[in-house]
């Protein structure tokens, strides 16, 4: 290649667009990329407040245009719509003309949104009701719809925005480049946290400041999210999830099920290693971002799960729409006008008729329980409102029906746990042998490998509340040396007659081993629980949207019948001796994840107090480990598509 071909391929990477090769923090352009801007910065980022905001608003323009190409224009318009819509509001003195405001500002996010997440939606369902062809076309580009990268969490911000500013909980930002800096800051721009306005905002007005210590936990944070996104994500997805999902169907039940396992932890290393790259990036800038995760797969139960991951969003949802919808204090219109519209949406999507006489006979049951007390009524409602917002967060993440589905076994499994949590030990272990044995009985009259999967699923969930029972689990007070080391928070149990603490030395001894098995076990059910629904989310994934709701359908379908099927447990070993190293990846992983959070902030505080010299080297020796591990083609983060 001669000087004017390199010169020529130099300035394409630098000014073009290649939307099958984004910018991606994965990549030596990226990193190229944060050198220049750190270089502008370090030159203003002390005195001139809005200058420095200024260049980093450009950068973050520049960003996005090397991850989106012409969709730069969608972003602009974003940022300057509500940036006037905003300032708009307090110069209104009507109460009802503000409020009418809001409701055409969100309205026209959600337009923007929708238009690109849900046209396909949209135009199946109008041909099939009117016998239409409608075609769905891009507005800039005139071909198929390609999705803006990030347009869910700048949507999301900006409406947030608009709505704290109605609420009066922030002023409107007064420069506009200030508020295009704020809705546009590059390392978390593409895919969250979702920064909220009260949080980010006065950080504009604030003096640079970096203390040496906090530089090396950015340090860290950057080398995490590096390890986390090429050792576990890519490698696991590489080698294992990508080849099983795309056809089931070629491998056995017990490679379906160790890809669906994977698959677990490589969606949190990807998405969460993303967020500890653009955390330790923007600390080198001076700005901190919320915390996004907390140890998910420590959750004992599926609504502590969701307060533990992907955090700014499940807290926008609940701000934004559950609380809306009447939270856990009563119902609004809203809340049956979204049964209403998802029930349709359902039923559009499966193709099936029956699940909208299934919702209509769980409505009018639930209808009936609701009138015999005010109590029933506010405990019907708060799930109503809970499940309301489950499925509505899954069709957030594109018009699937398995996106449907995986939202409300979420819903369920929160709702389940709510009852559950308030039976006794005795009632757990009937009612789950109960289920246990319909669903034998399902399973050998009416077989189907689901009632099989479902079956060993209950199977095992009522030996452990037997082996619960057994000890007589009861709440009561801790004292110390009784938390669970498993999860932040101590589970509270304390054994009574149970024929262990006779042996044990002391009560507080039996307390504290008990407590840590009552933990551990509950961890355990909660990652499988949330393990299968992934079934659901990985196979609605990556898809084209014109084809996304029957091939993913099918995908899960192929991956139940294999994993519920019959398994011929000779070739186990030979399975497991031949992806011998994603399974080892795989326990790393989750052994890593699990150990104590005291521990682990320990060693980040040790890495950030390293002298500058061997801080290097750290870094050096960690880049190269790492990069051992990169594929072939570098892995795009799974929620740019989000």
């Amino acid at each position: 290649m001669n000087d004017g071909a390199l010169i020529t391929d130099f300035c394409h990477r630098l000014f073009g667009f290649d939307q099958a090769h984004p910018l991606l923090f994965t990549q030596f352009w990226f990193w190229a990329f944060l050198a220049l801007v750190y270089g502008g910065f370090s030159l203003i980022r002390r005195d001139k407040l809005h200058i420095r905001n200024a260049w980093l608003f450009g950068c973050s323009l520049w960003f996005y245009y090397k991850t989106s190409g012409v969709f730069l224009l969608l972003l602009l318009f974003v940022i300057t719509y509500n940036y006037f819509a905003a300032h708009l509001m307090p110069r209104i003195r009507r109460e009802r003309l503000r409020t009418a405001l809001l409701v055409l500002s969100v309205a026209v996010d959600l337009l923007v949104l929708g238009y690109y997440k849900y046209a396909y939606f949209f135009a199946d369902a109008v041909n099939s009701l009117f016998g239409l062809e409608l075609q769905v076309k891009d507005i800039f580009t005139g071909g198929s719809i390609f999705l803006p990268v990030g347009i869910s969490f700048f949507t999301f911000q900006a409406i947030s925005y608009v709505v704290d500013v109605k609420k009066g909980k922030v002023e409107p930002v007064r420069n506009f480049l200030d508020f295009g800096f704020y809705l546009s800051f590059f390392p978390q721009l593409v895919a969250g946290p979702i920064v909220r306005a009260p949080e980010f905002i006065p950080q504009l007005h604030r003096p640079f400041n970096l203390s040496r210590r906090w530089f090396g936990i950015a340090v860290f944070w950057i080398l995490n999210g590096l390890a986390k996104k090429l050792i576990l994500s890519d490698f696991i997805a590489v080698n294992l999830c990508d080849r099983v999902f795309e056809n089931p169907l070629l491998y056995t039940g017990f490679e379906n099920l160790c890809a669906l396992f994977c698959y677990s932890l490589q969606v949190y290393a990807d998405f969460s290693g993303y967020t500890d790259i653009a955390t330790g990036v923007a600390m080198l800038l001076g700005f901190w971002l919320p915390l996004n995760f907390n140890s998910p797969y420590k959750a004992t139960n599926a609504g502590q799960f969701w307060k533990r991951w992907h955090i700014s969003l499940s807290s926008w949802l609940k701000d934004y729409l559950y609380i809306p919808l009447g939270g856990n204090r009563n119902g609004t219109p809203a809340t049956w006008i979204c049964i209403g519209a998802i029930t349709l949406i359902g039923v559009f999507l499966s193709g099936m008729p029956v699940v909208g006489v299934i919702v209509a006979v769980i409505a009018l049951v639930l209808v009936i329980a609701a009138r015999r007390s005010k109590e029933n009524t506010r405990k019907i409602v708060t799930n109503v409102n809970s499940m309301n917002t489950m499925l509505l967060g899954g069709l957030w993440h594109g018009a699937s029906w398995n996106f449907m589905i995986w939202g409300g076994l979420n819903g369920l499994g929160m709702i389940i746990y709510k009852f559950w949590s308030g039976w006794s030990p005795r009632t757990r272990v009937l009612i789950s042998a109960a289920v246990t044995f319909a669903l034998w009985l399902i399973a050998r009259y009416f077989p189907a490998p689901v009632w099989n999967i479902f079956f060993v699923w209950m199977l095992i969930t009522t030996l452990g509340a037997l082996l619960q029972a057994s000890c007589r689990l009861v709440p009561s007070a801790l004292g110390k040396g009784q938390r669970g080391t498993l999860g932040e928070e101590p589970l509270i149990m304390q054994p009574k007659g149970c024929w262990q603490a006779k042996r044990l030395p002391s009560r507080k001894a039996s307390a504290a081993a008990a407590g840590w098995l009552g933990n551990a076990w509950a961890v355990a059910q909660t990652f499988v629980f949330i393990t299968f629904t992934r079934l659901f989310f990985r196979s609605g994934s990556n898809l084209d949207p014109a084809i996304a709701n029957e091939t993913a359908w099918n995908t899960a379908k192929n991956m139940i019948e294999r994993i519920g099927g019959a398994w011929d447990l000779s070739l186990i070993p030979a399975m497991a001796k031949q992806h011998a190293a994603v399974l080892i990846v795989f326990a790393l992983g989750m052994l890593v994840h699990w150990l104590p959070d005291r521990f682990k902030r320990r060693y980040r505080i040790w890495f950030s107090r390293m002298p500058v010299g061997l801080m290097a080297l750290a870094v050096l020796l960690a880049v190269f480990i790492i990069y051992q591990f990169i594929t072939a083609g570098l892995q795009s983060f799974i929620y740019f598509q989000f």
